[in-house]
């Protein structure tokens, strides 16, 4: 099933830890709603402007998000979030293109390194009743993930 024209469910709801321990991450339609909605305000305009995104993690089921160490709260179980990277493209530019250029959620540049234009990944979520663009980085401080303010 096409969410736009270049993204599908099946491509936001893979998962590899999914299907190698034969967990069901098969979406509702609300879920589908959402992934939508996250596709249509965020991802695809992204894509048109910048090029194939490689979606690293979308919709987890909440068996999913668990196996993955996910949090409890996580939009990616409602199918508001997804993991993404452009192959070639810096992670740090292509978060502050999405802050500079949409509403959204959350937005979180996760574990890069500055100097490593590919290390890393970035997180965005789309809750149509709750666009606070909030601006995070997730760095690991004496082994705990911390997040701090700003991208």
């Amino acid at each position: 099933m096409n969410l736009s024209k270049n993204f599908t469910v099946a491509e936001l709801c893979k998962s590899e830890l999914a299907i190698r321990r034969s967990i069901d991450n098969t979406p509702t339609e609300t879920i589908i709603s959402n992934l939508q909605a996250l596709v249509v305000n965020v991802l695809q305009p992204t894509r048109d402007s910048i090029g194939p995104i490689v979606i690293n993690s979308g919709y987890r089921s909440p068996a999913v998000n668990v196996a993955v160490g996910g949090s409890p709260t996580s939009d990616h179980c409602l199918g508001m979030a997804a993991d993404i990277e452009i192959a070639g493209y810096d992670n740090k530019m292509l978060a502050k293109f999405i802050e500079q250029n949409f509403k959204f959620t959350q937005l979180i540049l996760e574990f890069y390194e500055d100097g490593q234009p590919s290390s890393g990944w970035v997180h965005v979520s789309f809750d149509p009743t709750d666009l606070k663009c909030q601006c995070l980085r997730a760095v690991k401080q004496n082994g705990k993930t911390v997040y701090l303010k700003g991208i």
